[in-house]
């Protein structure tokens, strides 16, 4: 077979690939051990979860049907109302905070710099951490007496940064953007080295500068990244729970008490398992419905690989 007819044959057979000819896709038994793996460990528990909630349970004695009334008592505790609204306020403060950082970060650690590695390695290291560690480190560090705030009082004033709301929600804000900013970075990292070099050269050649190719050219490659990093960061900032359980114990008084912690403070320390399952069953519908709105409205459901024939 001459070369002209090879190339022909090669020709057709990439048309047929992208085309989705003769291409073939997994079928439903390699779904099989994931789908039983979420059934048992997620849709489950989540039934669990909604049959206590119409119970009343210590965790100890048998549970006991009780219809309605610890949702009609969640729907008239001003605490649960308050928690919900910090939740929410700590969401969009995570949100706000994070997602600039991790795109500037990540698109400067996708470069060739001098001394990258090194440096990217070093700020990598708090993802490396637990959030109980971090929070330890933390609440260590910004104690009045013996942490930075009593050795800077020009800086931190009276040093007790968490005997405020307001210090509080500002504390945990940069404990949590501390902590989970390296892993969005490392997400725009990756997104940031998959745009084609193409269209910056192209830019380049017309004139565009750095900032102008920044705004124009990977800002908007970097969309798709940028919804997925901010669906992770609403579902971790509405199941905040370690952070706020070392840091500020909820207080002072209820002024941290987020819906996570007030499900724990209900579950454990109340032993009003039934109650805390109700809690659950509103954070998940609370997450479930920001999630949805997010997929909805960002266009994230009609995402397309950017892979040759996928």
């Amino acid at each position: 077979m001459s070369s002209l007819s090879l190339a022909a044959v090669s020709g057709r057979r990439l048309k047929a690939r992208r085309a989705g000819v003769g291409v073939t896709r997994p079928g439903f038994v390699w779904a099989v051990p994931a789908t039983v793996f979420f059934l048992l460990f997620a849709i489950l528990p989540l039934v669990l979860v909604a049959v206590l909630s119409f119970t009343s349970w210590d965790g100890i004695t048998s549970p006991h049907f009780n219809g309605l009334a610890n949702w009609t008592k969640l729907i008239h505790d001003p605490v649960m109302t308050q928690s919900i609204w910090l939740t929410l306020v700590l969401t969009v403060l995570g949100v706000v905070t994070q997602t600039p950082i991790s795109i500037l970060l990540g698109v400067w650690a996708a470069g060739y710099q001098r001394n990258r590695a090194v440096l990217s390695a070093i700020f990598f290291v708090p993802l490396l951490l637990s959030a109980t560690a971090v929070s330890v480190v933390w609440r260590a560090l910004l104690d009045p007496n013996f942490g930075m705030p009593g050795q800077l009082p020009w800086l931190f004033g009276d040093g007790n940064l968490l005997g405020s709301q307001t210090g509080s929600i500002g504390v945990l804000t940069f404990v949590g953007m501390w902590q989970f900013t390296p892993l969005h970075t490392l997400l725009y990292q990756g997104g940031a080295r998959a745009i084609p070099q193409v269209l910056y050269q192209a830019a380049a050649i017309d004139g565009a500068g750095t900032v102008r190719q920044f705004f124009h050219i990977t800002l908007p490659q970097l969309r798709n990244t940028a919804i997925t990093s901010m669906i992770l960061m609403v579902v971790g900032g509405l199941t905040t729970f370690d952070t706020v359980l070392i840091l500020t114990q909820g207080g002072p008084g209820t002024d941290t008490t987020v819906s996570a912690y007030y499900m724990y403070q209900q579950s454990f320390k109340n032993f009003d398992f039934g109650a805390g399952s109700a809690i659950a069953l509103v954070l998940v519908v609370v997450a479930t419905l920001i999630s949805l709105a997010v997929v909805r409205f960002s266009g994230y459901d009609k995402m397309r690989s950017t892979a040759e024939g996928v």
